[in-house]
């Protein structure tokens, strides 16, 4: 089924890490954007000698008044990140969608792992209210890990939003893994030293009760997706997003 390509007016945007942009769109026409949290849309952006297309995951939660947010990584020299980080409210764009399988399924799983790096986090800050709402109501004895890999403590996105979620559900954890900070400048209980592979033993995986959710940079997820199917994880039971960053 096709999904037809719709006019976005920008609505506000900020950064939110120093070479990170939160971006806020609505539909021109104000009618809604209905999608699966988790899921994609993919951006029409006119280059030098044709229509280029740039995929982002939504950022929020669906029905959050009809917005349509999503946090773009600057790439020096890159296409899309001169459009965007360029762009002044009420601005037009063009994209298509939404798109992806990289959702929360109808399952009943033990726990859910979430791994994400940079700006992979975005599906997830956009699954909390689903994941809320099965920790509250249908799933309680359910447990989500939250783990987001950056270089630098300024690189944690949507932090004060994960950790309020994490202190308002007991059955929720997240955890920060920073690959260039030295051990002595850490504060805070949620935060590790290393990649977020690293937290695995730690979490004590379980690849009958685990189901793990990877995305961001693909060297990652590569790695990771090994890793786990070496620990006799199912490949079915291992989910995946690659973000590729294209100029």
């Amino acid at each position: 089924m096709a999904h037809p390509t719709h006019r976005y007016r920008l609505q506000w945007s900020k950064m939110i890490a120093p070479k990170v942009l939160h971006l806020s769109f609505a539909r021109e026409d104000n009618a809604p954007f209905s999608f699966i949290a988790g899921q994609f849309i993919t951006l029409q952006i006119e280059g030098p000698t044709k229509m280029l297309h740039r995929s982002y995951s939504v950022a929020n939660a669906p029905d959050e008044d009809h917005s349509i947010e999503m946090a773009c990584a600057y790439v020096e020299g890159g296409i899309a990140s001169n459009l965007l980080f360029n762009l002044k409210p009420g601005d037009i764009v063009q994209a298509s969608g939404p798109f992806g399988l990289f959702v929360l399924k109808e399952e009943h799983p033990a726990r859910y792992i979430l791994v994400a790096t940079g700006t992979g986090v975005t599906p997830y800050r956009s699954m909390l209210n689903e994941i809320k709402r099965r920790l509250e109501n249908t799933q309680p004895h359910l447990k989500v890990a939250l783990i987001l890999g950056v270089r630098h403590l300024d690189e944690l996105l949507f932090k004060d939003q994960f950790i309020q979620f994490a202190n308002e559900h007991p059955n929720f954890e997240f955890y920060a893994c920073y690959s260039r900070v030295k051990p002595e400048v850490l504060k805070a209980p949620f935060e590790r030293i290393g990649y977020v592979q690293d937290t695995f033993a730690e979490l004590k995986l379980s690849p009958e009760n685990d189901i793990v959710y990877l995305c961001g940079n693909p060297n990652m997820i590569d790695t990771t997706f090994g890793l786990l199917t070496e620990q006799g994880f199912d490949r079915k039971n291992v989910r995946r997003e690659k973000y590729l960053f294209s100029h």
